[in-house]
């Protein structure tokens, strides 16, 4: 069975290194490294210097679920909501 995580190297700021991560985290990381006119290398170095913690893997996976998730619409339109219905008995 063939493993769902790829290794890819990459140059973060000026040095070599390898990153796994699931195909659809390196085709968000393409879409967004697109619509923002930079390189992923110039994307990933970014990241790099954000990152708090963690290993670059994982700060590339939070990264890219923060960026579409902040975009994201919500699912279910307000006017199709349940609405709060009133379960007290009438007398």
């Amino acid at each position: 069975m063939k493993s769902p995580v790829v290794k890819r190297s990459i140059v973060v700021a000026g040095h070599k290194t390898s990153v796994s991560l699931e195909e659809a985290f390196w085709n968000g990381m393409k879409e967004i490294s697109g619509l923002r006119n930079m390189t992923l290398s110039e994307l990933v170095g970014e990241i790099d210097n954000n990152r708090q913690q963690g290993n670059l893997s994982s700060a590339i996976r939070l990264f890219v679920l923060d960026y579409f998730r902040s975009r994201a619409t919500p699912a279910v339109p307000a006017d199709v909501r349940p609405q709060q219905v009133d379960t007290r008995q009438q007398a």
